[in-house]
């Protein structure tokens, strides 16, 4: 298993700063703002009310109807709340969905780039990824066609992120519609953790399309919730008592008080959400611009997520050489996009959710650096 080569960057630039320096952080997908006052009132409550009991193995009632309200009247939708099991971040449930669909030597079909984890829990279960190599001018999206010609007997699933990490791309109604038309009978698994971070264009689920589809989501990226660990999948009722028999084995349950604070998160307020989003597109819309005036190729804007996945080829080195050298002669941490899957090699991923001062302070380091 290879490395995650950004949390090592993150990790070193972590040590530099302990020794005193200052590093602009533009490497990791963690948002900068805090978790809103009333979700962390919410835990304590919980807290010292006594929930700190092992909880139903699928989640409390409660955040599950919260879960399903939520998908229901964002898209109307009619999601059970018993389609819904409860996970410690989304990175568990895919934990659970694999070992539920996968056996030996079977395939997930999935793009890259993509997120750099995805092929890791595959192989971990011996089965194998099916990449699909995209197209920067296209958005980096899946072709359908091309999907179609990928499957065969060994297909389990086809796996899709959006609003997407590396690339910030957002899939269109038109675009899920033609990838579940030649879906046929294999099962979607949909990673649909940045959903409501879009700038351009609609919010979608995988659900508005086909019922033959499962949904990882959770609280890290709206809510500013990283280190919480919460997170849900929805499910075909077929599936939901064999997921439900593997997160008893390998979980138990999620821990009980942060779950009342996801019910908070859903059911409260909502402002501060708003305001997040609007930060981040304007933060998007400055750091786009300069990453191209520095000389870096983005064919396509990104439209959602806090991404930009941007071609630095022309700087020679390999994108993990070159985002060392950024780190320990710049003071910028960026990602390289071999962590992404070998077709965004030659690429590096900025993230915007870091303060618009500190995003501009690092762009001036870029610049000065590459182009000085």
């Amino acid at each position: 298993m290879p490395p995650f080569h950004v949390m090592e960057i993150l990790e070193r630039a972590q040590e530099l700063e302990r020794a005193g320096r200052h590093i602009v952080h533009l490497e990791i997908g963690e948002p900068d703002l805090s978790t809103a006052p009333h979700i962390c009132e919410a835990a304590s409550a919980a807290m010292c009310a006594g929930e700190t009991k092992y909880t139903h193995s699928q989640g409390i009632p409660q955040l599950r109807k919260a879960i399903a309200d939520h998908y229901n009247r964002k898209f109307g939708l009619k999601v059970d709340h018993e389609q819904i099991i409860v996970t410690s971040g989304t990175s568990p449930g895919l934990l659970l969905l694999f070992i539920a669909l996968l056996e030996r030597e079977d395939e997930v079909i999935m793009s890259n780039p993509h997120y750099a984890c995805y092929p890791n829990f595959v192989r971990a279960l011996q089965a194998r990824p099916h990449f699909i190599y995209t197209k920067e001018e296209t958005g980096f999206i899946l072709e359908p066609s091309e999907v179609c010609k990928a499957i065969n007997s060994r297909t389990k699933a086809i796996l899709i992120n959006s609003p997407c990490n590396p690339t910030g791309q957002v899939m269109t109604a038109k675009q899920f519609m033609e990838l579940t038309a030649v879906a046929a009978d294999v099962p979607i698994i949909s990673d649909e953790i940045y959903q409501g971070l879009v700038y351009e264009g609609e919010d979608h689920t995988i659900l508005e399309y086909t019922d033959n589809a499962f949904v990882l989501n959770g609280f890290s990226k709206l809510y500013a919730m990283t280190g919480w660990r919460l997170g849900y999948l929805i499910s075909p009722k077929q599936y939901v008592r064999t997921l439900q028999k593997i997160q008893q084995n390998f979980f138990i349950s999620t821990n009980s008080f942060v779950q009342h604070a996801g019910v908070a998160a859903l059911t409260g307020p909502q402002d501060g959400v708003l305001d997040m989003v609007r930060a981040y597109d304007k933060r998007r819309g400055y750091m786009l611009e300069r990453i191209k005036k520095i000389g870096m190729n983005v064919r396509v804007s990104p439209k959602g997520a806090y991404y930009i996945l941007a071609d630095a080829k022309r700087y020679g080195a390999s994108s993990l050489e070159l985002s060392w050298r950024i780190l320990e002669e710049a003071g910028v941490a960026v990602a390289p996009g071999i962590d992404f899957g070998d077709g965004a090699e030659g690429y590096l991923r900025f993230s915007y959710a870091n303060s618009i001062e500190n995003i501009t302070e690092g762009m001036n380091r870029l610049e000065k650096y590459l182009n000085g």
